[in-house]
């Protein structure tokens, strides 16, 4: 039987945050000062993960995400990638990644069977990526760019998230590297994510503005299947270009009703909404598979309708000084 919620949506998607640490300190993830760390031993270990995919694949989840933080900071992660690839039933492994240690990794994570990647990149100039990241060179997230390429973690994505004020006049710069290279760059609305996020409000920019400069840059959008099966995204090519646009509006325009993910956290919750604060330890039932697949079964069920945050940022779900987190949550 399939993972079915209470509003008819399917579920065959569960994505993992590894870890909650990560070598950049993006501004709309974290602090500048970082995050408490969750100590290493309660961070759920790799044979937990893998208890836990196993059971969700008996369950109908067949893809898989890696997520952070930032994932390849955790020691080890090609083993993990081969264990999952090992669980019958998963059928796709992708991660996201900041991308500025792809180099070093690249090679020996599609050789355990990692099928593709997303990266994170906000700016294509090295001042304003440093000013973005607070710590980040953008030299090395271009060459983990090209290191996804050479080493076929294709279809290669790049998550840009816009921001107003800050990275909306590389609007056009974007759109003709989508032109240049076999490239696939999502533009994210913003997202308020944790209660360091104080400056939402002022940087906030509906992706309107992305359709506004191809015309006026004289650019065709022309809509095209998602490159790499479903997603949130709206696809769009480019007149004579090698890649896509993607435009995913998770403020703007929910996308809730196709929803099809659930998350797991690095100290082992399971969470049906990125917005929603309800949450799961998997811990005590760990050992025992039935256990586990009922506990899919009810965060499932608790899964909302959709999410409450709206354009000022606002959220009825959500406590104030309760909300983890993009880097505690997973991306």
């Amino acid at each position: 039987m399939p993972l079915i919620d209470g509003h008819g949506r399917k579920h065959d998607y569960l994505r993992i945050s590894v870890t909650d640490r990560c070598n950049l300190r993006c501004l709309y993830c974290m602090d500048a000062d970082g995050i408490d760390q969750t100590s290493h031993s309660a961070i759920l270990s790799y044979e937990d993960i893998v208890k836990v995919v196993s059971a969700g694949a008996e369950l109908g989840i067949n893809k898989i995400r890696l997520t952070g933080g930032e994932p390849l900071v955790r020691k080890d992660l090609v083993e993990l990638i081969r264990k999952i690839t090992a669980v019958p039933g998963i059928k796709d492994l992708a991660m996201t990644t900041n991308g500025t240690l792809l180099p070093h990794y690249a090679a020996e994570l599609k050789g355990a069977g990692l099928n593709r990647v997303n990266i994170s990149l906000d700016s294509l100039n090295p001042v304003k990526y440093r000013s973005i990241t607070r710590c980040g060179e953008l030299h090395d997230a271009l060459e983990g760019i090209e290191a996804a390429l050479q080493y076929d973690l294709k279809p290669v994505k790049l998550n840009t998230v816009l921001m107003k004020g800050i990275n909306d006049d590389e609007v056009l710069d974007f759109l003709h590297l989508a032109c240049e290279k076999p490239l696939h760059i999502r533009f994210i609305e913003y997202m308020p994510i944790g209660d360091h996020d104080h400056g939402y409000s002022n940087h906030y920019l509906p992706l309107d503005h992305i359709r506004a400069t191809a015309k006026n840059a004289g650019l065709t959008l022309t809509p095209v299947p998602l490159p790499g099966g479903a997603g949130p995204a709206e696809s769009y090519s480019i007149t004579g270009g090698k890649g896509t646009i993607g435009l995913i509006h998770p403020i703007s325009k929910h996308f809730c009703s196709t929803c099809n993910r659930l998350r797991l956290t690095p100290e082992g919750s399971l969470k049906a909404c990125l917005y929603w604060q309800d949450e799961e330890p998997v811990q005590p039932f760990i050992n025992d598979k039935k256990a586990l697949q009922a506990l899919i079964k009810k965060v499932l069920n608790s899964k909302p309708a959709e999410h409450q945050m709206d354009a000022d940022g606002k959220c009825g779900a959500v406590k104030p000084g309760k909300m983890r987190t993009m880097s505690r949550t997973g991306g």
